[in-house]
């Protein structure tokens, strides 16, 4: 009388049990194994020999052998030579942030490295100042023919930022 999802269910149930028992099998061997790999290490350990007087005065003079020609390497070394990152010829050095834009200024001469990003503003400026006389220089044309004749102008103006 059991439904087929609950039959289905219940396998799913019976082998997840299945798994968790193979996996607690498999940690209880890799566990056994380990312990034995460790008891065959420290079965295999002899214990440390005795070091006599005389070992003691050999490693002691080896010792300071060894620090004697560490010190004569010491003493031949070349001679430290300056720091050129310390030396500052043709550098500038700046006390704030004014100093350190103008060290940093790359121009020198102030060229605009970026003209384009001024247009709009300077042809706006441009426009203001010059097509109020241009409408009264020739009151019977349209806007639009002003307009045309303002961006010719422009091309050849020196206050275009493209024109520097």
């Amino acid at each position: 009388s059991q439904t087929p999802q609950e039959r289905q269910r219940k396998k799913a149930e019976e082998a997840k049990r299945l798994a968790a028992l193979e996996r607690k099998k498999q940690n209880a061997d890799m566990l056994a194994e380990e312990e034995q790999q460790l008891q065959e290490s420290t079965k295999a350990k002899a214990p440390p020999k005795k070091v006599t007087q005389a070992e003691l005065v050999r490693r002691q003079e080896a010792q300071a052998e060894k620090e004697a020609k560490e010190a004569a390497a010491v003493t031949e070394e070349e001679p430290i030579h300056e720091n050129l990152n310390r030396v500052m010829t043709d550098t500038e050095v700046a006390q704030n942030i004014e100093q350190a834009i103008a060290a940093l200024d790359l121009g020198g001469d102030g060229a605009d490295m970026h003209p384009e990003k001024r247009m709009k503003a300077a042809w706006t400026a441009f426009e203001e100042g010059r097509i109020s006389q241009l409408r009264a220089e020739n009151p019977s044309l349209r806007l639009s023919q002003i307009r045309q004749m303002l961006r010719k102008e422009w091309k050849k103006s020196p206050l275009n930022p493209m024109n520097k």
